[in-house]
């Protein structure tokens, strides 16, 4: 039975590395994540600049985009695999006050074999506050974290 994965060269010692990665394979357009988040004085653009308004920093509402993305597909991602933010397209259209209740949402819009492409938005309400598109690489985390000498 062929399973579409493509096997790699084999490696100077003359092992076969594993098959590659295919997002496409697990990941489907149209899979989608909710979050909502009530805005407290910690997420606002005046709690990290002096004299700012008390309201939701943009920062921060891509923030919630991103982690409704990933939460949008974490429940398919193979043990030891994450997605990481590697692209975000977002317009802020409006304001959101202290003690708002801001609902993000994402969509699966297009998947390629490491990449995950989403669209987003986020809500006060019916009021648009933003929306835009992100994009999230899958990655392996122990190779990622050996590559980056971390632990």
């Amino acid at each position: 039975m062929d399973s579409g994965l493509a096997l790699r060269a084999p490696r100077n010692d003359g092992n076969i590395e594993k098959p590659a990665m295919d997002a496409r394979e697990f990941i489907k357009v149209g899979m989608s994540a909710e979050r909502t988040l009530v805005v407290p004085p910690e997420r606002t653009v005046g709690h990290f600049v002096p004299g700012m308004p008390m309201v939701l920093a943009t920062p921060m509402m891509i923030l919630e985009m991103e982690m409704a993305s990933s939460a949008a597909i974490r429940s398919t991602l193979p043990p030891g695999w994450v997605t990481v933010g590697t692209e975000v397209n977002v317009r802020h259209l409006a304001a959101a006050l202290i003690g708002a209740a801001v609902r993000t949402a994402a969509k699966v819009i297009a998947v390629e074999r490491r990449v995950i492409r989403f669209e987003v938005a986020a809500f006060e309400g019916e009021r648009k506050l933003g929306e835009g598109e992100h994009a999230r690489g899958l990655i392996d985390v122990a190779k990622f974290n050996k590559r980056l000498g971390a632990a």
